[in-house]
C-alpha cells in the first residue's frame, strides 16, 4: 500500500501564506498584541488560529504555489503586507485612550504623573492614560468583543483575497480614517474636563484679579486635581462605554456583516 505525500508541499506552502497574514495581525492587534502578553503565547495563539481557519481560508489560495517560487514569494510579500497594514489600522484605535489620557491629565494637573505603559510601548505616559488603556483590556475580554476582533481576522480572507492586487487607495483611506477618528473620539471622551478645565481656570484669574495678594497656585493645585479625580469617577462608566462603542464599530469595518 503507498501512501500519497503529494499534497503536503501545497498545504504546507498554504499554511505559511496564512500564518503570515495572522501572524503579523496578531502581533499588532489591540488586547492580543500587549507586551504584557509573552511572545511564546502571542506565536502560539497565531499557529492555533491558522490552523482552526485553514479549512476555511486554504480554498481561497490558488493552487500551484509550489511551482513557481518567484509567485509564491510575491504572495507571501503581500500578504505580510495585507496583515500589517489591517493590524495597523486596529492598533492605532487604541492611541485614543492614551491621547485622551493626555488630554484628562493637563486640564487635571495630574501631568507630571507618569508612568510606565504596560500595554504598549513600555515608554513613560500619563497615569490617567494608562490607567484607561490597562481598563479597555480588560473590557474588551469580559465583554467577548475579542470574538469580534477573530472575526475580523477570518473576514480579512474575504475582503482582501490573497493573489490581488493591494488596494492602496483603499489602505490609504482606511488608515485616514481611522486617525481621524482617534482625534475625535479621543476629544469627545474628553470634552467634559476641558469644559470643566476652562471654567476652573477662567474662575481662578477672576478670583486673581479680585484677591492679587493670594496665592493662587497653591489653591488651584490640589483643588483641580480633586476636581479631575472626582469628574473621573463620575465619568468613568460613560468614558468607557464611548470607547467600546468607537472600538466595536472600528473593528466592525473589517468584517463582512
Amino acid at each position: 500500500m503507498t501512501i500519497q505525500l503529494s499534497f503536503l508541499p501545497e498545504m504546507a506552502a498554504i499554511f505559511m501564506l496564512m500564518f503570515a497574514r495572522l501572524g503579523t495581525l496578531m502581533m499588532l492587534l489591540p488586547s492580543f498584541s500587549e507586551r504584557s502578553i509573552p511572545m511564546r503565547l502571542r506565536l502560539t495563539l497565531a499557529l492555533s488560529l491558522t490552523l482552526l481557519l485553514y479549512p476555511m481560508a486554504s480554498r481561497l489560495y490558488p493552487a500551484g504555489l509550489t511551482e513557481n517560487i518567484n509567485r509564491f514569494g510575491v504572495m507571501l510579500a503581500g500578504e505580510f503586507i495585507i496583515g500589517f497594514a489591517v493590524g495597523l489600522c486596529g492598533r492605532m484605535i487604541t492611541s485614543a485612550l492614551t491621547t485622551a489620557g493626555v488630554i484628562i491629565a493637563n486640564q487635571t494637573g495630574l501631568a507630571f504623573a507618569l508612568g510606565s505603559d504596560v500595554t504598549n510601548s513600555g515608554q513613560q505616559g500619563a497615569l490617567i492614560g494608562n490607567y484607561l488603556s490597562i481598563l479597555a483590556v480588560t473590557l474588551i475580554f469580559t465583554t467577548d468583543t475579542h470574538y469580534l476582533m477573530i472575526a475580523a481576522l477570518h473576514d480579512s480572507f474575504s475582503l482582501f483575497p490573497p493573489g490581488i492586487v493591494l488596494p492602496v487607495g483603499d489602505f490609504a483611506r482606511m488608515a485616514q480614517e481611522t486617525v481621524s477618528g482617534v482625534f475625535s473620539i479621543a476629544m469627545r471622551m474628553s470634552a467634559p474636563f476641558i469644559v470643566v478645565g476652562l471654567v476652573f481656570y477662567f474662575g481662578l484669574g477672576l478670583l486673581n484679579k479680585l484677591m492679587p495678594q493670594m496665592q493662587i497656585f497653591f489653591i488651584s493645585a490640589p483643588v483641580g486635581i480633586a476636581i479631575g479625580i472626582l469628574l473621573l469617577y463620575a465619568l468613568l462608566i460613560a468614558i468607557m462605554n464611548k470607547y467600546l462603542a468607537h472600538f466595536t464599530e472600528a473593528i466592525g469595518k473589517f468584517t463582512g456583516g
